[in-house]
């Protein structure tokens, strides 16, 4: 979409391929390169600039691969370094990006460098690159200090010294299975240069950062004035353990990496900061010119559906992200959330049975207020197939280790993670030539009618809809305006226009509004009559004058300008 003299990144639409359930090419039941190889062509048809790719570096697999032994080779899972070599260039061959997905923030204790640590004992220089610390109590049995891991239980855990006694603790602020790096060691910062490096000398386009919050503890490890607030959220809310002031030195670091790449062969490079903070103003400042290029705005994948929480977190984004230059980062579904379809069918009232078809009504309208936001967004694999989340899978399939930690099954993420349906009408629905029994996670029946072959040849489909949005933003002139304003509209209708042509307007409410612009749109998310918008729906349209295009609209909000113009990365 971006054109010549913008970075591609800037208003990009990127699709995260989650590997081990986008598609099978070996036959082993798991998602692989090979794989996200042959569907390429399917995303360059639906239309993405690129995509995202999940951590396929080697792993002991305990939290999917975001547990790293090595972060610069492949795991045989998933095939080897020339699939990723050919995955690159058929991608770039297709105008295809791909990013890589990093984990500066912890590794896997299989890694060569923390079993050294474990083996060198205390005080030793192997053990300054995690954090290893004595424990309290007469015999060290309780851990250094009260922290929690996010997915649940202790943040420590000890370990049993080489000659077989109770040992130091060492910090995970995930799994026991992910130790965290100490990045107050300059052993640490290089290691991760040469990451960069690796992959960037074969190709890829960028990374997207697993944890960018995180990196620096506080030095000293003190107590937590709230212990349970990271366990609680499953966020990054300790003010101890995450956003210290020096991880800041990390992304300008990285930055002036990727910077001196671009310099040299033109190919702009991009990294986008999985950045989970307060308030969009805390995230902008992850955004300065000389840091981070991207940081996922979380706040609507959170917001209920509801217009006025939706109006104020979009323009809350504009206001303190866009307005430093950087564009914003939208995303409505990601592998650790539940998916829209989902979210969305609970109503209002507490304890209101889910509604099926109003959930997906939702996701709809909502898929098509985020491609009309100025900025980029990035696609969850699935959603441009309406696939709601698969919230009934048997205990003993469930390989999430949030389950493991907590046991409850509620709170684990397999059911936004069930391999794709590609074809047919029973399991495996071409994900795989393996039986369906050997599939990591099982299909349910249901998905027969989420499939991409069946969604593909009906043109009222969620796949059309996505891909005549995804086309109509990247022809559309007045979606290459970087900012918008709002329109005057009912409260329970969001409505701007940008670009002094294009208008977006969605209905939040469960019944039909009249539209806050007048004539036939050119998208909507369900039939619009003309002047009607649907219950639960959004609607595009091009008009000449979106601020007074139609003398009926009831003057609820004021028209607030929020163009953005921008600076330039030099700035």
């Amino acid at each position: 979409m971006a054109t010549p003299s913008v970075p591609w990144w800037r208003d990009a639409v990127m699709y995260q391929v989650y590997l081990r359930s986008f598609r099978d090419g070996n036959g082993d039941g798991v998602g692989d390169l090979r794989g996200a190889r042959a569907g390429l062509p399917y995303l360059a048809t639906l239309g993405v600039d690129g995509l995202w790719l999940s951590p396929c570096f080697p792993s002991p697999q305990h939290d999917h691969g975001y547990d790293v032994a090595d972060y610069c080779a492949v795991d045989p899972l998933f095939g080897e370094l020339d699939d990723v070599d050919r995955l690159l260039a058929d991608a770039h061959a297709l105008g295809l990006k791909v990013i890589l997905d990093v984990v500066p923030n912890h590794c896997s204790t299989e890694h060569p460098r923390f079993r050294e640590a474990v083996l060198a004992g205390p005080g030793s220089v192997a053990r300054e690159r995690f954090h290893f610390a004595d424990g309290h109590g007469a015999d060290g049995e309780l851990p250094p200090n009260n922290w929690r891991a996010m997915f649940g239980g202790p943040a420590w855990t000890r370990i049993q010294e080489a000659d077989g006694r109770p040992g130091q603790w060492y910090l995970h602020m995930f799994t026991p299975h992910q130790p965290d790096w100490n990045w107050r060691n300059p052993e640490v910062a290089n290691h991760f240069d040469d990451v960069l490096r690796f992959w960037l000398d074969r190709g890829v386009d960028g990374f997207r950062i697993d944890v960018a919050v995180g990196l620096f503890k506080h030095p000293a490890l003190p107590d937590s004035p709230d212990p349970a607030a990271d366990e609680e959220a499953r966020d990054a809310v300790n003010p101890l353990a995450w956003n210290q002031p020096e991880v800041h030195q990390v992304w300008r670091r990285w930055r002036a990496i990727c910077d001196m790449y671009t310099a040299s062969d033109g190919r702009e490079r991009t990294l986008v900061g999985e950045v989970a903070v307060p308030t969009p103003a805390d995230q902008a400042r992850y955004l300065r010119p000389d840091e981070l290029h991207q940081a996922f705005y979380f706040d609507l994948l959170h917001t209920p559906w509801d217009a006025s929480a939706f109006r104020q977190r979009i323009g809350a984004a504009m206001r303190d992200i866009a307005s430093t230059g950087a564009p914003v980062t939208w995303v409505l579904n990601n592998h650790d959330q539940q998916r829209t379809v989902t979210r969305y069918s609970r109503g209002a009232v507490l304890g209101e049975k889910p509604d099926a078809d109003r959930g997906t009504a939702r996701a709809r309208a909502a898929a098509l207020l985020m491609l009309a936001l100025p900025g980029s967004a990035y696609l969850y694999q699935g959603e441009e197939l309406g696939l709601p989340e698969v919230t009934d899978l048997p205990p003993e399939v469930l390989t999430d280790p949030i389950v493991t930690a907590t046991g409850e099954p509620d709170r684990g993420r397999d059911g936004c993670r069930v391999p794709l349906p590609w074809s047919g009408t029973q399991a495996p629905f071409g994900f795989s030539d393996a039986p369906p029994e050997r599939s990591w996670l099982p299909q349910p029946g249901w998905f027969a009618r989420y499939t991409v072959q069946r969604l593909r040849g009906d043109g009222g489909s969620c796949w059309h809809l996505y891909r005549d949005a995804l086309q109509l933003r990247r022809s559309l002139s007045p979606l290459h305006d970087p900012g918008l304003h709002w329109l005057p509209s009912p409260p329970e209708v969001v409505a701007f226009a940008r670009g002094g042509k294009f208008v977006c307007a969605v209905n939040f409410s469960d019944a039909q509004v009249t539209a806050p612009v007048c004539g036939k749109p050119v998208l909507s998310s369900l039939p619009c009559d003309d002047g009607k918008l649907a219950a639960n729906s959004a609607a595009w349209w091009l008009v000449d004058n979106p601020p007074h295009a139609c003398g009926q609209c009831p003057p609820s909000h004021e028209t607030v300008d929020l163009t953005v113009t921008w600076k330039g990365l030099g700035d």
